[in-house]
């Protein structure tokens, strides 16, 4: 599994999850929505430290610096 993700990538999907745990915690989400996001969420969040998406590698994308690949 080659890391196909650049830091300012998994930035973004740590912090998008966090906000979406934090409306999950106060209750400001509910319901299926609540249900929905947080299983986004926790694939945001195991994306962004393994550093690789599944979703990139068939379609070819790679967000990661060329210096670093």
């Amino acid at each position: 599994m080659k890391r196909n993700m650049g830091n300012l990538d998994r930035g973004i999907r740590f912090a998008v999850a966090i906000v979406v745990a934090a409306l999950i915690a106060t209750g400001t989400v509910s319901g299926v929505l609540a249900i929905v996001l947080g299983v986004l969420a926790a694939v945001f969040l195991l994306t962004s430290f393994i550093g690789f998406c599944p979703l990139y590698a068939p379609l070819g994308i790679n967000t990661r610096p060329r210096e670093q690949r």
